[in-house]
């Protein structure tokens, strides 16, 4: 399955050409919301501290991008835009875009084109699922476990079925607090087919039948709302399994030390990129597009896959993708599209989720209620 893409020309607030050129009054302060942990430590690295050292700027992170939806809406309704720039996931993007809390981007005009050349656009490809998103990086949404934790005699895990499994694996696990991943993994592991998911998923019967399957685990299971929270609970050996974003899963495993496998099989392949709320002043505005340019050049989005193993949103990028800038190990091999990691990929349909996305937010909480 292909990641496709929809174009939201018509809802979305148009930057004007002047503002993504200014480049005499400009804030001297960002504020920048992101995910935290090692992710926000890998911007912190590539892009906020080379950007600060070369304009004596502050950039305050706030790690606020779990609730972005909502806290952009509630900021929109008050008239009060506190925040410059967000990390968003494409399909978060796409529903900001289409409500109009975000800016359209003139990708060729904003930002930077390639070594060789090659226009921002093309470089970016399929990555550019809206008009508001700035791509940043390609990751996933994996499953790490306790190697020391697995019964004697028994293979380690190796796919996100494995969760569903307790009878092989028992132990606590650990799941987002949210739909995404969690109901296309609940319906692919109960028997249906791939290409049928998201079609299934559409129908008041599929999605009783994903609850259905997560109400098999849902007593052993720990719910987190954060990315560090299962690195955290594997690290302290307080559940056997858990779903996370893969880059956390590295730092844990490479950075750590910690005794932690990853099942690979069935990963959520993701997009991760920025977006640029509506209604910001002239002056913080001029700052952010001069920041955007800088942080996600070429050379800047490879920089960011020395601290963290996300594969960067550039084609150009790909191939400055070296060692780690601590431990020296090569980083390629780590990356959830490397061909030995990416053989069962499941893509996550971004374009679905920004429609259905406030209906089974609603009906998935409900069901964690009962």
């Amino acid at each position: 399955m292909k990641i496709t893409l929809k174009m939201l020309a018509t809802t979305c607030l148009t930057l004007p050409a002047t503002m993504a050129v200014a480049d005499g009054h400009m804030a001297n302060e960002m504020t920048i919301v992101s995910w935290g942990g090692a992710y926000s430590a890998s911007q912190q690295n590539a892009y906020h501290e080379p950007y600060m050292a070369n304009t004596g700027i502050s950039i305050i992170n706030d790690e606020s991008s779990p609730e972005a939806v909502a806290k952009l809406r509630a900021m929109n309704e008050a008239g009060n835009i506190t925040w410059d720039l967000v990390d968003a996931e494409a399909a978060d993007a796409i529903r900001l875009c289409d409500e109009g809390l975000a800016i359209e981007i003139d990708h060729d005009e904003v930002l930077a084109a390639a070594p060789d050349g090659t226009s921002a656009t093309e470089d970016f490809g399929a990555t550019i699922a809206s008009e508001c998103f700035i791509p940043q990086i390609v990751f996933s949404t994996t499953f790490g476990y306790r190697t020391d934790m697995v019964p004697e005699g028994v293979e380690p895990p190796t796919s996100a079925c494995d969760v569903f499994d307790l009878e092989t694996y028992p132990g606590k696990r650990a799941l987002n607090k949210r739909p995404i991943a969690n109901m296309e993994w609940a319906l692919l592991c109960d028997g249906v087919a791939y290409e049928d998911v998201y079609d299934t998923l559409e129908t008041e019967e599929g999605q009783a039948r994903a609850f259905a399957k997560l109400d098999t685990i849902k007593d052993q299971t720990i719910w987190w709302s954060a990315g560090a929270e299962t690195p955290q609970l594997l690290a302290d050996g307080e559940i056997f399994m858990g779903s996370t974003f893969n880059g956390r899963l590295f730092s844990v495993i490479a950075e750590q030390g910690q005794p932690v496998g990853m099942a690979w099989d069935w990963q959520m392949l993701d997009l991760d990129g920025w977006i640029v709320p509506a209604g910001l002043p002239e002056d913080r505005l001029a700052r952010v597009m001069d920041y955007l340019k800088f942080a996600t050049d070429t050379q800047r989005l490879a920089d960011q896959a020395q601290y963290i193993s996300y594969g960067p949103a550039r084609a150009s990028s790909a191939p400055l993708v070296g060692q780690h800038a601590e431990l020296g190990i090569d980083m390629a091999p780590h990356m959830p599209t490397d061909p030995a990691n990416a053989e069962n990929t499941f893509y996550n349909n971004y374009e679905w989720w920004a429609d259905y996305r406030d209906d089974l937010d609603a009906k998935f909480q409900a069901w964690l209620s009962q």
